[in-house]
């Protein structure tokens, strides 16, 4: 007989970054614009997709839209470059309680992991941004996994193996935005799998994609665990 979750027993915490511990007021669908104009592309032809597919692998997406790797290389390249840019320009902050969430987190014993779709150059000019790279013991990013980033499981299992925080993954908790965040945590059989409310996705679409919490933000999950 299977044993039901206690919300008590999770011991680590797999959270994504922008849209659920970050804001970065839209700098996402800037970064594609500027990247999908430096293939001399129309970004109103790609938007759609881009915000459908919010949470996936940048150059998952680019290889989508593009249908050729060179060209999808080259997209993702200008992408980080251009988000890197606007990083810089201080447009980037901590959503509102995500960094007491995070401290608070780890006060009840709990191991938190963040991670995301950007690459890791990007994924370190955020954390640098907000002043948050000794906030976690480890961050993750699709190449950190193999290369493969959500909807696939590949991150949150890294995060389950690096950390060793959690005896099985029905110990694992995994918290996104997007509905891609709720596939790669249903795949990976966390015990836990929360979307929250300020990002890309409704509660339909997180709830369809196999949330068992859908939080207003990420302020709520240490009460929800506790």
């Amino acid at each position: 007989m299977v044993k039901k979750l206690n919300p008590k027993d999770i011991r680590l915490v797999v959270l994504d970054m922008a849209g659920t511990t970050v804001a970065d007021g839209g700098l996402v669908e800037r970064a594609f614009e500027a990247a999908a104009r430096h293939l001399g592309a129309d970004p109103a032809d790609m938007i759609g997709h881009v915000r459908a597919t919010m949470g996936e692998s940048k150059i998952s997406v680019f290889r989508h839209l593009f249908g050729d790797e060179a060209k999808a290389q080259q997209a993702n390249k200008a992408f980080e470059a251009a988000y890197a840019e606007l990083v810089d320009g201080g447009s980037v902050e901590a959503l509102p309680g995500a960094r007491e969430t995070i401290e608070e987190l780890k006060a009840q014993g709990r191991t938190v992991v963040l991670t995301t779709g950007f690459a890791r150059t990007t994924q370190d000019a955020i954390l640098a941004a907000l002043g948050w790279q000794d906030l976690v013991p480890l961050t993750l990013c699709p190449a950190d996994a193999g290369g493969r980033g959500r909807p696939y499981p590949d991150m949150v299992l890294t995060a389950f193996l690096r950390t060793a925080a959690a005896e099985g993954v029905g110990q694992v908790a995994v918290v996104g935005d997007t509905s891609y965040d709720m596939l790669s945590g249903v795949r990976a059989g966390a015990g836990l799998v929360a979307g929250v409310l300020t990002g890309a996705h409704d509660t339909e679409a997180l709830r369809s994609a196999g949330a068992t919490h859908v939080l207003d933000s990420v302020a709520q999950l240490p009460g929800v665990l506790t």
